[in-house]
């Protein structure tokens, strides 16, 4: 009892930290330099919901082999119980009719459940809910545990897969978000891109985006994101399954007929 009521407290505390943000100090810093692979700009990515932080386009980006992942298919945001009636409409329009919620039970109560559009399926995977509680208390600093738990911990994968499959087989828009959208959901995108073939480098400028649609200063990983926490997850990935595509097959239970699903919905 006292370990959940630790966990609890930890959840509590980073999901009311990572709200303090609001959408107003979107786009306070520089964003990251674009790679060659950048096809969609930044303000263009944005969806421009006044009550939802961190809300963007997960498309417009060149793979390796030279296809594009496609735009208004797949979106990331923070969480949507402050979306207002307007931001509804525009998700209504972007036809999302699949919303993934990557919270934790706690994080909904402190929060608010999710306004999601008309008719859109709502999904609960809560993907760290199952972490060591030492893990979740150490998110307050370095973040790193965190993100080797998006690998590690019990019922993570299988959140993650959730989301992918629904991506690939789904023939809707799809969204998915945590609290602020940027370390779940971050990891979430990471994983989608690279399975599509987009290189390293993009990918990584795809995560730190969140620092300048959250206004985050570099080091701030209450509000951002750091590179140095991407590199913890991927780092687990090999540790604990030898390579990105063991994790992929292995971890996440994707078959080969999911990953070709995913690429055929996404890549022109």
């Amino acid at each position: 009892m006292r370990n959940r009521a630790v966990q609890a407290a930890a959840v509590v505390t980073i999901a009311f930290s990572a709200s303090l943000g609001s959408v107003a100090t979107a786009f306070a810093t520089d964003p990251p330099a674009a790679t060659s692979s950048v096809v969609v700009d930044t303000d263009t990515r944005a969806l421009g919901l006044t009550g939802v932080q961190n809300a963007r386009d997960a498309g417009g980006y060149r793979t390796l082999d030279g296809h594009t992942v496609r735009s208004g298919l797949v979106f990331r945001t923070g969480e949507l119980s402050k979306a207002a009636d307007d931001d509804l409409a525009k998700l209504t329009a972007l036809n999302v009719v699949s919303v993934h919620d990557l919270r934790t039970g706690y994080e909904q109560q402190l929060m608010g459940v999710d306004r999601v559009p008309a008719g859109a399926a709502e999904h609960h995977d809560d993907v760290i809910g199952q972490a060591p509680p030492q893990v979740m208390a150490s998110t307050l600093s370095a973040g790193t545990d965190l993100y080797r738990a998006f690998v590690t911990a019990p019922g993570a994968s299988d959140g993650f897969a959730n989301v992918l499959r629904d991506i690939a087989y789904n023939p809707g828009g799809v969204l998915f978000h945590c609290t602020a959208g940027k370390d779940r959901t971050g990891w979430t995108e990471a994983v989608l891109l690279s399975i599509l073939g987009v290189d390293k480098d993009t990918v990584y400028y795809d995560y730190l985006l969140s620092n300048y649609y959250r206004g985050a200063k570099d080091g701030d990983m209450m509000n951002g994101v750091s590179a140095a926490a991407l590199d913890a997850a991927f780092d687990q990935v090999n540790q604990s399954y030898g390579s990105f595509d063991n994790y992929v097959h292995d971890g996440l239970k994707l078959t080969d007929a999911d990953v070709s699903a995913l690429k055929a919905k996404l890549l022109a």
